[in-house]
C-alpha cells in the first residue's frame, strides 16, 4: 500500500492464426517518384548531446529543479528533505520523484502548442510507473508506445487509444491486432511490418490509421546508440522507397488509411533548428502525398529535447522554442502537430537516492562504494552517459574533499555511476544521490547479480508517497511456481 507521511518544509534560501499469404502489393516495387536526399536542398543539420559537457560560449544562468540544497546543506524535493525521505523509504537505493515536476514540464509543451492542434505523446519507454502514467494521462497526454505491452499498460493508465502512437521497427503480428482492434495510430516502418499491418487490419476487422515513419537522412551528432535518424539507423523507411509504400497503401484500401508521415531524429538533442530542418523535409514529402490524392492530417516530428544533465546552468531549449521552430510550417499546412518526450517530461523529475557502504583507496583511485549499482541505473556503464551525483547532508567539518569514482556493489567492472567526481569524503551510511534519474533509469533496471528492483516514490504535496513496491526475493522466486 501507498505510505504516506507529510514532512516539514526546509528553511528559507534556494497481446492467432498463422497469417496468410498477402498480396502481390508487397512485392510488386512500381517506380520511385521522389527524389532522393542528396537532391534536395542543402540543410545544415546540427545538434548537440546534453551528455556532453555545456559549451563555454554558453550563457550561464541560475539552475532551477525541484531538487535543490538549502541554507541549512540539506537536499530537499519540493521542500521534503531527502534525508528525511531516506528514513522512511521501505529500502536503499531507491527513485525519488516530483510529482509536481512532471505537471510543470508537460505545462510547458502545453502552453507551448497553444494555437495548434496537436497531440503530445509521451514515449512510455522513457518511464514505465503506471501511477506516472496515470498523472500524464489526467493532465491530457496521449501516448508512444513501442510493444505491446506498453500499450497494455497505457490502457489500464486510461489514456486514449485514439492518442496512442505505435512506433517500432520490430512490431510483432499479435501486438498489432491489438493496437489494430484498439484503434491506435500505427507507423509503418518497412515493408515487412507494412504486411503485418495489413494482416492485423484483417484478423482485427478494422481499417488501420497509419503514418509513414520516414529516415530523413540526417545525422543529428548525438550519442550513435540514440541516433535514429540517420542511415545507418534500424528504423523507418528509406525515402526513395517512398512511392513503393504509397502504390502499396492504395492498394489496401479497407485496410489501410494513410493520415500523416513521421520521422524521429534521436536524443538528447540541444539544438532545435534540427527539427525545423527535418520539418522542411517532411512538410515537402507531405505536398506530395497529398498531390496523389492522399488526405495528410498529422506530422510527427518525434521528440528528442535534451536536458542539462551536468547542472552546469546551460540555458538548453524549452518545449517552446522547439514548437516556435515548425509552428509556422505545420500552421502553413493546416496539419495537427505529434510531438513525442520522454525525456524531457521526465528526467529532471527524479533522483536515484543511496547509501554509501563505504570508502577506499587502490593507492592511484578513490572510490566512494554505494548500495546501488548499474543494475538499477545502466546509463553511465552503457551509454557512457554524465549525471549530476551529490550528497543529501552537509558533510563533518573536517571531511576531505577528493576525486572518487562512484561504484556499486555489482560483480562487473562497468559497475559505475560517475566517475571522477570531486566531493566531501562522506560518512558509512551517508545518503548520495544520481539526479535526472526519471528517464531511461527504472525503465532500464535489471535483476543481475539478483539485486532486486528498488521502490519508487513521489513527493506529492509535502508527502513522501511510494508509487511502486520494491521487488523481493520472494517475487523472483514465484517465477519458478509449480515447475
Amino acid at each position: 500500500m501507498a505510505a504516506a507521511k507529510s514532512i516539514s518544509n526546509p528553511p528559507t534560501s534556494s497481446f492467432f492464426p498463422k497469417c496468410p499469404q498477402l498480396s502481390s502489393a508487397f512485392t510488386t516495387k512500381p517506380s520511385l517518384r521522389f527524389p532522393s536526399l542528396s537532391n534536395q536542398r542543402a540543410l545544415l543539420l546540427r545538434a548537440a548531446i546534453s551528455d556532453a559537457p555545456a559549451p563555454t560560449t554558453a550563457v550561464e544562468a541560475p539552475f532551477r529543479h525541484c531538487f535543490s540544497k538549502s541554507s541549512d546543506g540539506f537536499l530537499y524535493c519540493e521542500g521534503v528533505r531527502v534525508e528525511d525521505a531516506m528514513e522512511l523509504a521501505q529500502r536503499s537505493p531507491f527513485y525519488l520523484y516530483s510529482k509536481d515536476q512532471i505537471s510543470r514540464n508537460f505545462e510547458a509543451y502545453r502552453q507551448a502548442l497553444e494555437g495548434l492542434r496537436s497531440i503530445i505523446g509521451y514515449a512510455v519507454k522513457a518511464n514505465n510507473n503506471l501511477k506516472i502514467l496515470e498523472h500524464l494521462c489526467g493532465l491530457g497526454c496521449g501516448a508512444v508506445l513501442v510493444s505491446g505491452n506498453e500499450l497494455r499498460l497505457a490502457l489500464k493508465a486510461g489514456f486514449d487509444p485514439e492518442r496512442c502512437i505505435f512506433n517500432g521497427n520490430g512490431k510483432i503480428l499479435e501486438d498489432l491486432v491489438l493496437a489494430a482492434k484498439e484503434g491506435v495510430f500505427i507507423n509503418v516502418d518497412s515493408e515487412f511490418d507494412y504486411e503485418n499491418i495489413v494482416t492485423a487490419a484483417r484478423v482485427a476487422g478494422r481499417k488501420v490509421k497509419v503514418l509513414l515513419r520516414i529516415n530523413p537522412d540526417v545525422d543529428p551528432q548525438v550519442h550513435p546508440y540514440v541516433a535514429t535518424g540517420n542511415k545507418n539507423s534500424k528504423f523507418g523507411i528509406r525515402n526513395e522507397k517512398l512511392q513503393w509504400f504509397l502504390d502499396a497503401i492504395k492498394s489496401h484500401p479497407n485496410e489501410l488509411k494513410l493520415v500523416g508521415a513521421h520521422c524521429h531524429l534521436g536524443s538528447t538533442i540541444t539544438k532545435v533548428d534540427i527539427f525545423r530542418d527535418a520539418a522542411v523535409l517532411m512538410v515537402n514529402y507531405i505536398d506530395e502525398i497529398r498531390s496523389q490524392g492522399f488526405e495528410l492530417e498529422y506530422l510527427n516530428i518525434g521528440g528528442g529535447l535534451g536536458i542539462d544533465y551536468h547542472h552546469t546552468g546551460a540555458v538548453l531549449p524549452a518545449p517552446m522554442d522547439l514548437i516556435n521552430t515548425v509552428r509556422e510550417l505545420v500552421l502553413s499546412r493546416n496539419l495537427n502537430l505529434i510531438i513525442e518526450p520522454g525525456r524531457s517530461l521526465i528526467a529532471n523529475t527524479c533522483c536515484f537516492v543511496n547509501r554509501v557502504t563505504g570508502v577506499k583507496t587502490n593507492g592511484t583511485k578513490n572510490f566512494i562504494v554505494i548500495d546501488g549499482s548499474m543494475a538499477e541505473l545502466i546509463r553511465p556503464s552503457l551509454y557512457g552517459a554524465y549525471q549530476h551525483i551529490e550528497l543529501v547532508s552537509p558533510p563533518s567539518q573536517d571531511a576531505e574533499v577528493s576525486t572518487f569514482d562512484i561504484v556499486g556493489p555489482v560483480c562487473e567492472s562497468a559497475d559505475f555511476l560517475g566517475k571522477d567526481r570531486v566531493l566531501p569524503t562522506p560518512e558509512k551510511g551517508a545518503g548520495l544521490v544520481v539526479h535526472d534519474a526519471g528517464a531511461y533509469c527504472m525503465s532500464m533496471a535489471s535483476t543481475y547479480n539478483l539485486k532486486m528492483r528498488p521502490p519508487e516514490y513521489w513527493v506529492d504535496n509535502g508527502s513522501v508517497v511510494k508509487i511502486r513496491h520494491g521487488e523481493t526475493f520472494e517475487d523472483y522466486l514465484r517465477f519458478f511456481d509449480g515447475l
